[in-house]
């Protein structure tokens, strides 16, 4: 039976993103009949909702971009376009709060890039990602990316799966079965323990590597004579 979900993400997060590439390979196998559906985590953290708030958001632009797409090319494009947003930024190193990233993204799948511009100029694209992070949340009270719901809009809603590296084909079938079964089973809440497993994306490991270079910079310094 294919299941029909909603993935709700974040394009700031990567851990979203690495489960959203889990999801795509279950659509590509005929699993899943995924739509995609947003959440704002700087909302979440902050409590800020206003326009002028989302000016100092990094993943606004991206979230309101997202309305733009929807309404020019559907759900299906939305998934699209934020899987080329991750790859540019979780995938390579670039900076998703920069206009020419999402421009970028958009054209890597075919869209117009313009839809960028056009949302930005439309603040009522700020106000439906709000309305739309703030309907999730009162429904199914979520609270982080990515949240995985079934069985359309009205339908019970989990945290996760949060993976490091994507399975492969058996087992993205096996994990999407006890991830169905357990957010329909009303009585279990919460299953959580550390992660073991770094993240199998570039960008942490540029930054795992950098770090590095900064932490053995700073020991040779301190160890060096007249420090």
């Amino acid at each position: 039976m294919t299941e029909r979900i909603i993935f709700h993400f974040d394009a700031l997060c990567p851990w979203c993103y690495l489960t959203s590439k889990w999801v795509h390979r279950l659509e590509e196998l005929g699993e899943v009949e995924a739509d995609w559906g947003i959440f704002s985590l700087e909302i979440n953290n902050t409590g800020k909702s206003s326009l002028e708030d989302s000016f100092e958001f990094r993943g606004a632009r991206m979230l309101r971009t997202i309305i733009a797409v929807r309404d020019a090319a559907g759900a299906q494009a939305v998934g699209r376009f934020y899987h080329a947003v991750g790859k540019r930024t979780w995938d390579g190193v670039e900076d998703i709060k920069k206009p020419e990233v999402i421009r970028g993204a958009l054209e890597d799948v075919g869209l117009d890039p313009a839809l960028h511009d056009k949302a930005m100029d439309d603040p009522t694209t700020w106000d439906r990602v709000v309305e739309e992070h703030q309907n999730l949340v009162n429904r199914t009270r979520s609270f982080g990316v990515p949240t995985l719901q079934f069985d359309g809009p009205e339908g019970p809603a989990t945290f996760g799966p949060v993976i490091s590296v994507v399975p492969n084909d058996e087992d993205a079938v096996e994990l999407l079965r006890h991830t169905a079964w357990l957010t329909r089973y009303e009585n279990m809440s919460e299953l959580k323990r550390d992660r073991v497993i770094e993240p199998d994306l570039h960008n942490f490991r540029v930054r795992a590597a950098e770090r590095a270079q900064r932490e053995a910079e700073a020991k040779a310094a301190g160890g060096a004579p007249g420090a």
